[in-house]
């Protein structure tokens, strides 16, 4: 039997980081949007996957609403098992 690795979005990756982040902290992601300064649509269209790739922009704005850095964000096995996306 082959078991095959589930492959992850960048944008479900990144969805799955803030979920967790916001979990780990105790905050709803309406807090979240007003921490980072963007709106909640904003941030609903990135957990819904509406938004496939968010901008490194959008990420930082949610990096310094956590208080932490992109490297924060970023190290985790859900980013270094990322393959590279071509569109």
């Amino acid at each position: 039997m082959v078991i095959t690795q589930e492959r992850v979005s960048i944008g479900k990756a990144v969805g799955d980081r803030i979920t967790y982040l916001c979990k780990e902290r105790n905050i709803s992601l309406n807090k979240l949007s007003i921490m980072c300064g963007m709106t909640q649509s904003t941030l609903n269209n990135i957990m819904n996957e509406k938004s496939k790739n968010p901008t490194i922009g959008t990420i930082k704005m949610v990096c310094d609403g956590l208080d932490i850095s992109l490297a924060e964000f970023f190290d985790t096995d859900a980013f270094r098992g990322l393959d590279q996306e071509l569109q």
